[in-house]
């Protein structure tokens, strides 16, 4: 008599969904557990890192102060003081560099394999990536708070009513949310912290040529085309028109179309990376 075994694979935990078998309910409240876990996880590693902190919370004050006091005097904002005109600037410029810090917490995971421990679990694929973002927001208003808190010590009066505040707020946590995903996407396309932070540096260089420090008009022709021709200028001028209560135009709607647009693009452009590289892992 002969006896047969059968060789058919197990499936193994990556190979199946996570929440199968369950209902839809289930499935997005075992998702939403999944994320959760993981944005307290990056939250932690946010209150246990020096050096993001330094980042956070220092960077922010020494800028403030370099544009204040050594650069201020030689500016001319019109009616405006420029410790007043420079803060929507700084504010902008403080969330690029955090973007680096982002970057290299999402590289640190892929390079030093936690990611592939996950990989072990029916976790949601997409937690990973939104306890980064998650965390990389909480950093940013951070240093936004700091920002504008130093800034009152040294000149900047906001007029800005309750509604313009949350106007204002609410136009950086788009814009702060979308950069977030820009940073998580310099992590999977180089796939080390090195690379991921270089990335990330290339944004840091881009305010700076907008209406961010200096008035655009007062730019060479070329450079007011560029200035006031990309995402950051409407984003700046419309937070700086909030808060100053100064009329803003159209920034506010130019604003939010630029980085509504971003977003969109960018959160299933990250999904589909980090897919492809954990298939390829």
């Amino acid at each position: 008599m002969t006896t047969t075994t059968s060789t058919t694979a197990l499936p193994r935990p990556e190979d199946t969904p996570p929440g199968t078998g369950r209902s839809p309910v289930e499935r997005v409240r075992l998702g939403l557990s999944d994320t959760l876990v993981l944005i307290g996880r990056s939250m932690r590693h946010l209150t246990r890192n020096g050096e993001q902190l330094v980042v956070a919370m220092v960077l922010p004050l020494v800028q403030l102060l370099v544009f204040r006091y050594l650069f201020g005097g030689a500016i001319d904002t019109g009616t405006t003081e420029y410790a007043s005109y420079v803060i929507a600037g700084l504010v902008v410029v403080s969330v690029c560099f955090n973007a680096s810090s982002t970057a290299v917490s999402m590289a640190n995971d892929l390079q030093e394999g936690i990611v592939e421990r996950f990989r072990s679990m029916p976790t949601l694929e997409i937690a990973v990536l939104t306890g980064h973002v998650v965390a990389s927001v909480a950093r940013n208003f951070l240093s936004i708070t700091i920002i504008m808190a130093a800034g009152v010590a040294v000149g900047f009066r906001p007029q800005a009513g309750p509604g313009q505040w949350l106007g204002a707020l609410a136009l950086l946590l788009l814009f702060v949310t979308a950069v977030s995903w820009l940073a998580v996407i310099f992590a999977l396309v180089t796939g080390t912290p090195e690379g991921a932070s270089g990335l990330g540096l290339i944004i840091v260089f881009v305010p700076y040529l907008s209406s961010g420090f200096v008035p655009a008009e007062t730019m060479p022709s070329a450079l007011r085309g560029i200035a006031e021709h990309q995402p950051f200028s409407p984003l700046i001028d419309a937070v700086r028109g909030l808060l100053l209560d100064m009329p803003i135009g159209d920034s506010a709607w130019l604003a939010t179309a630029w980085w509504t647009g971003a977003l969109a693009l960018l959160v299933p452009l990250a999904a589909a990376l980090f897919r492809r590289r954990r298939a390829t892992v």
